[in-house]
C-alpha cells in the first residue's frame, strides 16, 4: 500500500514510506477504502516489506541522497552498504552495475551524459538518472563563469568545491549544515540561470564540452560517490546487500531503530488509530535479527495480529522467542498437501524418473550442487563480503593467519550449501544461540568437512566455534549475522528458484517451504502438527496457495494422484514420448524438460499455448541447466517453444492426454475438496486465495497474478441457496463444490467462533476398517467435526469403514443429512457428497440457555 516504483504491479518495490501508493488513488484512495470496509464489517491486514526498498529512479529519496553525497548523506546508515570495501577502487563507493558494457566503452560511445536540471545535475544514461556530488560539478560552473565573466556564478563554484569540507569531521548537526549549505546553492544556481539566459547558455556550453571529452567525463565519473559498471559486475563485487539477486532492491538497517521508526511511522499510525487489524511481515529471514525486529513491532503494536513469511522446513519449529501469531502458512500448505501422496508410489516414481529422465533422485546431492551454484554465480558479492570479514578475523589470530582467501572463500560456500534449514537466529553481540540451531550449524559444517577433505580440518572446526558463539568479538559477531543471512538467500536462489525447476520426480512436492524427498505425510503426523498448533499458535495463518507458490493448490491436487498411479502413469509418459520424439530440434528440448511438460499438463490442462509456453520458459530459466535469465539461450529456447506448440496442437495426444485426465481427476477434486476443508477447520486461520475460491489451475507467478473474474463469483454465490447438494455436484466444472465448502465453513466458523480459537480444543478422531488410513478425522471444540477422504484409487473401496461419532446429533453441513447414531459408515457419509463438515445440533435446554 506505500508508494512503490512506479508501474509496480506488486507493491514490494517501496520507494517511500511515508505515502501511500499513488498509484492505487493515494491517500483518498485509502480513505475511501477504508469507508467500504466499515459498511461491509471488513478489517484488514497489511503485507509489509521490512527488509529492502527499491533504488530504480529517483522516487527513493533516501538513496537518491546516498548516491549523492555517499558517507556524507544523513540517508548512509539506513542502507547496508560495505563502505570499507577490501579493493581500493570500490572504497567509500557504491558498485552500480547497470550498464550494458565496460564503463569507458559507453563513456566512448557517447551514452553517458551530464545534463542540468534547474539548479542541479545529473548523469543520462538511456531512461536512468543518476545524481551528481554537487561538489563534482564545481570545475564545470568555474568554466562557464570564466567564460560568461559572471562573479555570482564564480561564487557558486567555490561554495560547492568547499561543500566536502563542511561535513569532514561527522556529526549530525554538520551533515544537517551541508545538506542546508547544498540546497542552498541549488536554489540560487537555478534563480541565476531563470533570470539570465547568458549563464544558462554558458553552463550548457561547458557541459557541452565536457560531454564531448571522454576523458573529462570519466574523471567526473570518478569523483562520484557510486561506480557505474557493467551489469555482469553485481554477481561478485556488489557492495550493498539486495534483495535475493535483485539489485534494484536494496537492503535497509531496519535494526536501527531510527531505520525502524521512519520506516513503520505510518503504519504504526495506522494500527493505533484501528485502520489495521494486522500485519503479514515478508521474508523475516532476510533481517538481520529477526527475533528483536518483531519485538520491537510487538511492543509498538501490542494488539495487532502479526504473522510472518518464515519458511520452515518439515521438522522445523516457528522460534519459540518470536513474539507473533504465527507463519503465512507454508508449513500447513506442505503439509496439508502430502497427506494426498501415496508413499508406495515413492518407488516407482523413483525409477521411472531415472529411466526417462535419466536423473538421480537423491534431492539432497541436488541441493548442495544448486546452492554452490547459486553461491557461485548469483550470490558472489555477499560470499565474498564474508570471506573479507573471515580474512579479518582469521588475521587477528596467528594460528589461522596464513589460511588463503580462496580457502575461506571454499569453506564458506561449502558450509552454506550443506545448511539444512534456510537460517538460523544467532544474536551474537548477545552471546545467545538456541541449542537446536547450534546443532544445525554442527550438521552443517561436519557435512561440508566430509565433502572437501581438500581443506583444512581446523578451518571448519574454527568457523563452527565462530558460528556457535565459541568463538567472540566484533568481527565474529558481524560475520555471523551476515553468514545467517546469506544461508537464507541461498536456500531459496538454490532450491525454490533452481532445483524446484530440476528435480522433477513428483512436482507437485516442489514448493516453498517443502521437502520433495519428503514423500508423503501420514495421518498420525498431521494430527501432531494441529495439535502442536492449536497448543502454541492458534490464530497462524493457513495457506494452500499464495502468490508465491510454484502451482496453484488445484494443479497440486491432480499431480498428488500420479502417486496412485505410477504404473498407467510410467506408461502414459513413455507413450507420449514416443509420439512426439518427431517434434524435437535434433535432441532439444531434454527429457527432464519433457517430464516437467507432461505434469505441467496433467496438473493444468486445459490451459493456452501463450501461457503454457511462458511457463515453460520460465522453468528453464529457472533451472539454469539449459538457459538461464542472465544468459538466454536462443536455440533452446525456440526448440522448447517449438517442442511445446507442436504437442498442444497435436490432436491425436490431447485425446490421449484427456482419457487419462478422465482417470484421475474424480480423485483429484476430492481431494482438492478434502484440502479446502482441512484448512478451513484445522488450527489456525484459513487464507484464500485470490481466485482459489473455484477451481484454480494456475502456474508460478506471473500466472497465478491474472485478473479475477469476481463477477462469476458473485452470480455462482447468489446461485447456491437454490441448488440441491446434487445440483451443486453436477455443476462439479464450474467450481461450485469448492465454493460450496468455502460458503459453509465460513459461515460455521461464525456461528461457532469458540469452537475455532485458542480455547477451542483439537481432537483426532480415528476411523476403523480395512481402509481406515484413507480417513482424516478430527473434532473442534465440542461442536464440529470434520472428515474428508484421501488416497482414494489407491486404497481401495469404504466397505466396513466406519468413523466413532462422540454423543449428540450431527447435521453434515455439507452433505444434509442428520446422524443419530454414533457409528457412522464411512461409506454413507460420503455417498451424497465427498467430505463432510458436522455441527452438533442445540437440545432444546441448550438454545433456551
Amino acid at each position: 500500500m506505500l508508494q512503490a516504483a512506479p508501474g509496480s504491479n506488486h507493491g514490494y518495490d517501496v520507494v517511500d514510506y511515508h505515502h501511500v501508493n499513488e498509484e492505487l488513488g493515494g491517500e483518498q484512495g485509502r480513505t475511501r477504502f477504508l469507508r467500504k470496509l466499515e459498511e461491509t464489517g471488513l478489517s484488514q491486514v497489511l503485507d509489509i516489506v521490512p527488509n529492502h526498498m527499491a533504488i530504480t529512479g529517483s522516487r527513493n529519496a533516501w538513496w537518491w541522497d546516498t548516491l549523492e553525497n555517499g558517507t556524507l548523506s544523513r540517508y548512509a546508515p539506513y542502507f547496508d552498504i560495505e563502505w570499507n570495501a577490501p579493493e581500493e577502487r570500490l572504497r567509500n563507493k557504491i558498485l552500480l552495475p547497470v550498464l550494458e558494457d565496460h564503463s569507458g566503452r559507453v563513456i566512448e560511445a557517447g551514452k553517458l551524459n551530464l545534463e542540468r536540471c534547474g539548479g542541479g545535475f545529473v548523469f543520462r544514461y538511456n531512461e536512468h538518472a543518476y545524481p551528481v556530488a554537487p561538489e563534482s560539478i564545481a570545475e564545470v560552473l568555474k568554466d562557464a563563469a570564466e567564460r560568461a565573466g559572471s562573479r555570482q556564478l564564480g561564487f557558486l563554484a567555490d561554495a560547492l568545491a568547499r561543500l566536502p569540507e563542511a561535513g569532514a569531521d561527522g556529526g549530525w548537526t554538520v551533515l544537517h549544515a551541508r545538506h542546508r549549505n547544498k540546497e542552498a546553492i541549488r536554489e540560487l544556481l537555478a534563480r541565476l540561470c531563470s533570470e539570465h539566459a547568458e549563464i544558462a547558455e554558458a553552463i550548457e556550453a561547458a557541459v557541452e564540452r565536457l560531454n564531448a571529452d571522454p576523458g573529462r567525463m570519466d574523471d567526473l565519473l570518478m569523483r562520484q560517490h557510486y561506480r557505474l559498471s557493467r551489469w555482469l559486475a553485481a554477481g561478485r563485487d556488489l557492495a550493498y546487500r539486495r534483495f535475493f539477486d535483485v539489485n534494484s532492491l536494496v537492503g535497509i538497517r531496519v535494526e536501527d531503530e531510527r531505520v525502524f521508526e521512519d520506516t513503520h511511522e505510518l503504519i504504526l499510525k495506522w494500527l493505533k488509530r484501528g485502520e489495521l487489524e494486522g500485519l503479514r511481515v515478508d521474508h523475516p529471514d532476510g533481517l538481520s535479527d529477526p527475533a528483536e525486529y518483531l519485538r520491537r513491532l510487538r511492543s509498538a503494536a501490542p494488539d495487532a495480529w502479526i504473522v510472518t513469511e518464515k519458511i520452515l522446513q518439515p521438522d522445523e519449529r516457528l522460534p519459540e522467542n518470536w513474539p507473533v501469531e504465527g507463519t503465512t502458512g507454508y508449513d500447513f500448505l506442505n503439509l496439508a498437501n502430502g497427506l494426498f501422496i501415496d508413499p508406495h508410489g515413492e518407488a516407482p516414481l523413483n525409477e521411472l524418473y531415472r529411466e526417462f529422465a535419466g536423473e538421480p533422485a537423491d534431492f539432497g546431492a541436488v541441493t548442495r550442487e544448486k546452492k554452490s551454484a547459486v553461491l557461485r554465480d548469483i550470490l558472489g558479492s555477499d560470499v565474498n563480503r564474508l570471506t573479507a570479514l573471515l580474512l579479518q578475523i582469521c588475521e587477528e589470530r596467528r594460528d589461522y593467519r596464513d589460511y588463503t582467501r580462496h580457502e575461506l572463500h571454499e569453506a564458506i560456500r561449502e558450509t552454506i550449501a550443506c545448511f539444512p534449514v534456510y537460517r538460523t537466529y544467532a544474536r551474537a553481540e548477545a552471546g545467545e544461540i538456541s541449542d537446536a540451531d547450534a546443532q544445525t550449524i554442527s550438521r552443517a559444517v561436519e557435512e561440508a568437512r566430509g565433502l572437501r577433505t581438500d581443506l583444512d580440518e581446523r578451518l571448519f572446526q574454527f568457523l563452527r566455534g565462530i558460528l556457535t558463539l565459541q568463538i567472540r568479538g566484533p568481527a565474529e559477531s558481524e560475520f555471523v549475522m551476515r553468514f545467517q543471512q546469506v544461508t537464507s538467500a541461498a536456500m531459496a536462489k538454490g532450491v525454490e528458484d533452481t532445483a524446484f525447476y530440476t528435480y522433477l520426480r513428483l512436482v507437485s512436492l516442489n514448493e516453498v517451504g517443502g521437502c520433495p524427498s519428503r514423500f508423503g505425510v501420514s495421518v498420525e503426523e498431521f494430527h501432531k502438527w494441529c495439535a502442536e498448533t492449536q497448543t502454541r499458535l492458534p490464530f497462524t495463518l493457513l495457506a494452500t496457495s499464495t502468490h508465491d507458490t510454484k502451482r496453484g493448490e488445484d494443479v497440486r491436487s491432480r499431480i498428488d494422484v500420479l502417486s496412485e498411479i505410477p504404473t498407467a502413469w510410467e506408461e502414459a509418459v513413455n507413450r507420449w514420448s514416443a509420439a512426439n520424439a518427431r517434434y524435437r530440434t535434433g535432441a532439444l528440448p531434454d527429457r527432464t524438460i519433457e517430464y516437467l511438460l507432461y505434469q505441467t499438463l496433467v496438473g493444468a490442462w486445459p490451459i493456452s499455448f501463450e501461457r503454457l509456453r511462458d511457463y515453460m520458459r520460465k522453468a528453464a530459466r529457472e533451472a539454469k541447466e539449459h538457459t538461464s535469465w542472465i544468459e538466454p539461450d536462443a536455440e533452446f529456447e525456440d526448440a522448447l517453444e517449438k517442442f511445446v506448440a507442436a504437442v498442444i496442437e497435436d490432436r491425436e495426444f490431447l485425446a490421449d492426454l484427456e482419457t487419462f485426465l478422465a482417470l484421475l481427476l474424480p480423485a483429484a477434486s476430492v481431494n482438492s475438496a478434502a484440502l479446502t476443508l482441512l484448512k478451513l477447520t484445522a488450527p489456525g486461520v484459513p487464507d484464500i486465495y485470490q481466485g482459489a475460491d473455484l477451481w484454480n489451475l494456475s502456474l508460478v507467478d506471473p500466472d497465478n497474478r491474472r485478473p479475477v473474474d469476481y463477477g462469476v463469483r458473485r452470480t455462482l454465490l447468489r446461485e447456491l441457496d437454490a441448488l440441491s447438494v446434487e445440483q451443486i455436484l453436477a455443476r462439479s466444472e464450474e467450481g461450485l463444490p469448492k465454493l460450496w465448502i468455502i460458503r459453509q465453513a465460513l459461515r460455521v466458523r461464525k456461528a461457532r467462533p469458540e469452537c475455532f480459537g485458542p480455547e477451542g480444543a483439537y481432537r483426532p478422531l480415528w476411523a476403523s476398517g480395512p481402509k481406515a488410513g484413507g480417513v482424516v478425522a478430527f473434532q473442534r471444540g465440542d461442536d464440529i467435526i470434520s472428515i474428508v477422504p484421501r488416497l482414494l484409487m489407491s486404497a481401495g473401496n469404504w466397505e466396513e469403514v466406519s468413523l466413532e461419532l462422540p454423543p449428540g446429533v450431527w447435521k453434515n453441513v455439507l452433505g444434509g443429512e442428520s446422524l443419530e447414531e454414533q457409528k457412522v459408515e464411512i461409506a454413507g457419509l460420503f455417498s451424497r457428497f465427498p467430505v463432510a463438515l458436522l455441527v452438533k445440533e442445540k437440545t432444546e435446554k441448550e438454545t433456551s440457555e
